[in-house]
């Protein structure tokens, strides 16, 4: 799953549908959450629904995601309801805090999956936004195969404890755990939203250390960040370079029954191969969506 760079778009803004789905952004989140003011979120969400019934073939490789509200709220339902189509690859459930919500939701996708005769099931994007969410995402991740990835919501789970979301130490700490819990169940992280679109160079930062920490890709709420995430989270050519070596030598050891040798000089065992693979698979989407290093 190619998802260096999501998008962000309200889905009260028609207006920029088309634009977002010309970007070169490896995915586009429609938003009926947070971008949403509460008053406009049935007015969005008819004409979100609207465009995705007749929206047409997507651009090759760009993944269409829709973040609902959540399961709790009042709107969930309708939400749901509104966006099953085969447009939607993904939707994005926020403020997650059990398994029993996933299963909920993978519930109320089958129906409405099965009655508009959606074979390609819909994958869920699971948010980790709250302190019960960080301290059982583990559960959440595992709670069901729709869930392919969590995604870190680092202001709500930060800002309304009293944490400065820009403290370093803290956005560390809090993205490892994501990250572990999401390798726990085999699964892939995501970084959420910067809010200073004028500040580059910080995002950039932070996609750098969600980078080193085994992230796949940073949420873009401007269409200036798409090129950063994509630059950062694509391997570099040394990397590649480094890949395809130890995956071809992998497959000759494992014809001569050796299970760990050496590339450039360093020890290559089963995760290091593992980890090869992923990058050239990596390489090899962002070439066949044609985006430049």
């Amino acid at each position: 799953m190619l998802m260096r760079s999501k998008l962000f778009v309200p889905a009260s803004r028609p207006e920029l549908f088309e634009k977002a789905m010309a970007s070169a952004a490896d995915a586009i989140s429609f938003d009926l959450e947070d971008a949403v003011h509460e008053s406009r979120k049935a007015v969005a969400r008819e004409t979100l629904s609207a465009y995705l019934r007749t929206h047409g073939a997507t651009p090759a490789g760009k993944l269409v995601i829709v973040r609902v509200n959540a399961v709790a709220t009042p709107h969930f339902a309708a939400d749901l309801a509104a966006v099953v189509a085969p447009a939607v690859h993904m939707i994005t459930v926020p403020k997650l805090e059990s398994a029993e919500a996933v299963r909920e939701v993978v519930t109320n996708l089958s129906r409405w999956e099965t009655e508009r005769a959606i074979d390609r099931p819909i994958t869920i994007l699971a948010n980790i936004e709250s302190p019960r969410g960080l301290r059982i995402a583990h559960e959440i991740a595992a709670a069901d195969p729709r869930v392919v990835a969590l995604q870190a919501g680092l202001v709500d789970l930060l800002e309304g404890l009293g944490v400065d979301r820009a403290d370093r130490v803290a956005v560390q700490q809090v993205l490892l755990q994501i990250r572990l819990a999401a390798g726990e169940a085999g699964i892939a992280a995501y970084d959420g939203a910067f809010a200073n679109v004028a500040d580059l160079e910080g995002y950039k930062r932070e996609c750098e250390s969600a980078r080193r920490l085994g992230y796949g890709g940073k949420t873009c709420i401007h269409p200036s960040q798409i090129a950063i995430a994509n630059a950062v989270f694509r391997p570099s050519e040394a990397e590649i370079a480094h890949a395809v070596k130890v995956v071809a030598a992998a497959r000759a050891m494992a014809d001569a029954g050796t299970g760990a040798f050496l590339v450039d000089g360093r020890m290559i065992d089963l995760p290091l191969i593992k980890r090869a693979e992923e990058l050239v698979a990596l390489a090899t989407g962002c070439q066949r969506r044609q985006t430049p290093l």
